[in-house]
């Protein structure tokens, strides 16, 4: 052989690793339904990663391409992955855990003053005080708001930056409430309403990142007579005076009752009962916990072995009693917020032992939906008042609406939600489908009137009708841009979006 002769690519290898791939890939998104797109996403990542790693193998040992084109692209990835590695970083995963990759930024600089505060009078009918609104139903049935937002759109009011967190805003009069990490610190944060200025800030260290679950506080605050509840991400729950922003008192849940950190960190909203702020604890074998709203001494600690989820405290009347209602692990139960006493439970199995975050629907014939995601899927119940107390049967499960971190909310004969981040309306009397339309991502809604109010995951409002025989998407504007898994807050027609960058304040369109 000519030794000046260059013997051949050998190109079969590549085109066994792609083949290898593709039949993978092709694999895991069309053997099973489709119905838990995280189970579709997870394999796919490592096919990806490791193809791409064997197919620069192949290049740099076995191909038998000119060393200086095999050098050169051996040299290219590991340029580009070091500039990669210095100037950008993982922020988090989205609601179907695929990396969320951003630029790695200097430390924010944020105010820490303090100005005169309007002093927040009787709460008003439109208030927004806690997580997902009043009795946490995330729907406003008095608003009205226009439907053609080219003729008549929404009209910003103000935008600024926040520090990270998931935590939406509680609103009382012109008092906007949320929570953030401010660098080291997990802050309160009062804003006013009409202008978006920061009214005052309670700060203390409690840094809270992690790679896949991102940085910041989860919860909502809850404001009630004046005073601000708001449990942080590493288990601080706080009063502080709504007016002064001066901390009233303050508890470790986690030191009080012995509970490691949750892997996604603490997101119970406190639920404010007479005198009882109850939260769940949220991590197995210990269920939930209420404090006394007046010293913030532990008022009751309610036990439950099959482990605690991210959900929030429900108020909710069930076989004529009012309850805190809690959906845990393996269960639903119902407790007395006064004393913890377990006054109505139904089993919910969980055979995957997969996170549980959606709040139920309670409907008014005692009827009670929950829903969880990871294809989890629905399960309706109907609660009764028996003799030894209230009792419920199953009246149907569904995989139609698998409902992840969105609320579910009913009108005009269907409910509506996020089924795995496609919007769904299914029927209440069967679970069957009505129809699905319109990808959304993990995001977040509220219902006005007979129209949804929208946040897309990446940061979007759209404006959707609540019709159970169609879907009909009426506008579209960009809100805030990245991932938006903070639920918007709704104060007569004042809506306020945020994420962990950025919040903006919008005067939604009258439709009188």
């Amino acid at each position: 052989m000519n030794p000046t002769t260059r013997e051949p690519i050998r190109w079969w290898p590549a085109a066994v690793i792609v083949t290898l791939m593709a039949l993978l890939l092709a694999w895991i998104w069309l053997a099973g339904d489709g119905s838990n797109r995280q189970d579709q996403v997870m394999p796919t990542l490592p096919v990806l990663f490791f193809g791409a790693l064997l197919l620069l193998a192949w290049l740099v040992l076995f191909s038998r391409a000119p060393w200086r084109v095999r050098l050169s692209v051996l040299a290219a990835v590991i340029f580009v992955t070091g500039l990669g590695t210095a100037f950008l970083e993982i922020k988090g995963v989205s609601g179907n855990l695929v990396p969320v990759v951003g630029l790695r930024g200097s430390e924010r600089e944020f105010d820490t003053s303090s100005r005169a505060a309007t002093p927040v009078a009787e709460p008003g009918p439109g208030d927004w005080p806690q997580f997902y609104g009043r009795q946490r139903m995330a729907r406003v049935d008095d608003v009205s708001i226009g439907r053609d937002w080219k003729a008549n759109a929404p009209r910003e009011l103000w935008r600024r930056e926040v520090g990270a967190g998931m935590s939406s805003f509680a609103i009382v009069g012109p008092a906007a409430v949320t929570q953030e990490l401010r660098g080291e610190n997990e802050a309160i944060v009062r804003y006013d309403l009409a202008s978006g200025d920061q009214v005052w800030v309670h700060a203390y260290r409690a840094p809270f990142n992690t790679t896949i679950g991102g940085s910041g506080p989860r919860a909502t605050p809850t404001i009630d007579d004046g005073e601000v509840f708001a449990l942080g991400a590493t288990g601080t729950l706080s009063c502080v005076d709504l007016d002064s922003g001066s901390l009233r008192w303050s508890r470790n849940v986690r030191e009080d009752h012995g509970v490691d950190m949750p892997e996604w960190g603490m997101a119970s909203s406190p639920l404010v009962v007479g005198a009882a702020v109850i939260v769940q604890l949220g991590r197995r074998g210990h269920g939930s916990a209420a404090y006394d709203r007046g010293s913030g001494e532990p008022l009751w600690r309610a036990a439950d072995e099959d482990g605690g989820t991210y959900s929030s405290p429900l108020p909710a009347t069930v076989g004529g009693f009012e309850l805190a209602l809690i959906v845990y692990r393996e269960r639903v139960v119902g407790h007395d917020p006064l004393t913890g006493e377990v006054r109505w439970a139904h089993e919910w199995p969980n055979p995957g032992g997969t996170e549980r975050v959606s709040m139920p629907l309670v409907l008014d014939d005692g009827r009670i939906l929950v829903s969880a995601g990871y294809g989890a899927g629905s399960r309706m119940l109907q609660a009764q008042a028996g003799a030894d107390g209230p009792t419920s049967e199953t009246l149907w499960d569904s995989p139609r609406l698998k409902s992840k971190f969105a609320p579910m909310v009913y009108h005009d004969g269907a409910i509506f939600g996020l089924d795995d981040g496609v919007l769904v309306a299914v029927d209440p009397a069967t679970g069957e489908r009505f129809w699905k339309r319109g990808r959304y991502g993990h995001g977040q809604f509220v219902l006005v009137g007979d129209l949804l109010l929208i946040v897309t995951e990446d940061g979007e409002l759209v404006l959707v009708e609540a019709d159970a025989e169609r879907h009909n998407e009426l506008a579209r504007i960009r809100a805030v841009s990245g991932r938006t898994w903070n639920p918007p807050a709704l104060s007569d027609r004042i809506l306020l979006v945020r994420n962990d960058r950025e919040a903006v304040a919008y005067e939604l369109p009258s439709g009188g």
